[in-house]
């Protein structure tokens, strides 16, 4: 009697357990959206306006420049967790966004805008990249506000991250 008891729970935590979500399913997919030509060629003429010519043009659209390859093979996907240090910026050199000084921050891949979707996963654990990146692979149109109402970031920007891969989960 005891053994069909202890049977009987055993097979009811089974499907009790089989009917629980996992929190660390991964629930993102893959984008396809592709910076404008337009984009492209502004991107591109802001670059060498500012004497950055050795930057490599990734097929989307947004350009990189890989400062430190890392070390290991662990690459980034949408479901990785990345911790990371880095800075945004305009163009003019003007800071919109960074980790604060021996901080980083951690989130999932697919959490963050395309650009940086596509441009982590070029380096590894340890890892430098610099990204320039056109408003169709950022925030779009669309300006980024603080809870207050205040522009962070104003609609139709280029930016430019340098993002340091400090660990890739």
């Amino acid at each position: 009697m005891i053994k069909k008891t202890l049977s009987g729970l055993f097979m009811a935590s089974i499907i009790f357990a089989s009917c629980v979500k996992n929190s660390t399913k991964c629930n993102y997919s893959d984008s396809n959206v592709t910076a404008p030509d337009s984009e492209i060629q502004s991107l591109k003429d802001s670059l060498f306006s500012h004497n950055i010519t050795d930057a490599t043009l990734n097929p989307i659209g947004f350009y990189y420049k890989i400062d430190n390859a890392g070390s290991g093979n662990a690459v980034a996907n949408l479901c990785t967790n990345i911790s990371v240090s880095y800075k945004g910026t305009y163009f003019n050199g003007v800071s919109f966004d960074s980790t604060a000084a021996n901080q980083s921050a951690t989130f999932q891949l697919g959490q963050v805008i395309v650009g940086w979707q596509k441009g982590i996963p070029l380096v590894s654990k340890g890892g430098v990249i610099s990204l320039y990146i056109p408003p169709t692979l950022a925030y779009g149109p669309n300006p980024v506000k603080d809870n207050a109402g205040n522009v962070l970031v104003p609609g139709n920007s280029y930016l430019v991250f340098k993002v340091h891969v400090e660990d890739i989960q």
